[in-house]
Formats: C-alpha cells, structure tokens, sequence
C-alpha cells in the first residue's frame, strides 16, 4: 500500500476550539514519531466534546463512559503511523484541574499519548501504562524544552 505524504491535520468537531502552536506541534509529532522509529502517514487529530466522543466511545469500544482520548490506528504495517486520535476538549479540561496542571499541558499529554497509541504502545497492564507514561513525560520534556 502506498501511503500518503507525511501530514498532521487538527479539526475540532461539536465545539468552537483552535489549537496554538500547530506548526510546532506538529514538528514535535514528528520528532517523537522518528525517535520512536516509525513512519508518519495521514494523522488525524479531533478536538471534540463528551457530547460527540461517547457515541463512539459506546459503538467501537463498548464502553458507556466518558473518555478523555480514543485513537483508531489504520495503519497496515508495523513501522507506519496513520490514524484518528479523538481527544475530549471537556475531559482534558477536568483533567487539567483534577491533576493541577494547565490545561495546554494535559492537552499535550493526550496528543503525545495518542502518538504512542499509533507508535503501538499499549496501556492496559501496569507495565505498559509504566511505560508509556515515561515516554510521554520524556516527549513532553522536549516540547517545554
């Protein structure tokens, strides 16, 4: 299969929301998609509110809960990132506040952690939340950096 051009979209579905700092977001995905040696594909990354997001949550997932975060990963070879990554505007706002950090902060932590969802990090077991959350404060390290 060939894949296209390497790009990085953000649109924001059911809420008015603009992401800051696109161009360097999206430097920053790629930096940590290379560092975990993987090829970017198409990714698609979709701000949206619980309203939007849980439908899917219940439909694909099977879960009646609200998440923060759902990422389908498309890809069709081990090495290549292409996916959807949905990140809930309102949950990364409480999680902002229930882990008092700021808000851009969580939000990074979501995108980064969607990245290692497509990069074929799991979190299911302690282990691999272990580990992906060391990987996710060390990408985020690079961006404050």
């Amino acid at each position: 299969m060939e894949y296209p051009k390497p790009v990085i979209n953000f649109f924001s579905e059911n809420i008015p929301f603009t992401l800051k700092g696109k161009r360097k977001l999206r430097s920053w995905i790629f930096s940590a998609i290379a560092n975990e040696e993987k090829i970017p594909g198409l990714i698609n990354i979709i701000f949206c509110d619980d309203k939007f997001l849980l439908p899917i949550n219940k439909y694909y997932l099977h879960h009646d809960t609200l998440t923060d975060i759902i990422t389908f990963d498309f890809s069709e070879e081990d090495h290549n990132i292409y996916g959807d990554i949905y990140i809930s505007i309102e949950r990364a706002r409480e999680n902002a506040r229930l882990f008092k950090v700021s808000f851009p902060d969580e939000l990074h932590r979501l995108l980064i952690h969607g990245i290692l969802h497509l990069a074929g990090y799991d979190d299911k077991s302690p282990e691999e939340k272990d580990t992906m959350s060391k990987k996710e404060n060390y990408y985020l390290s690079l961006l404050a950096g």
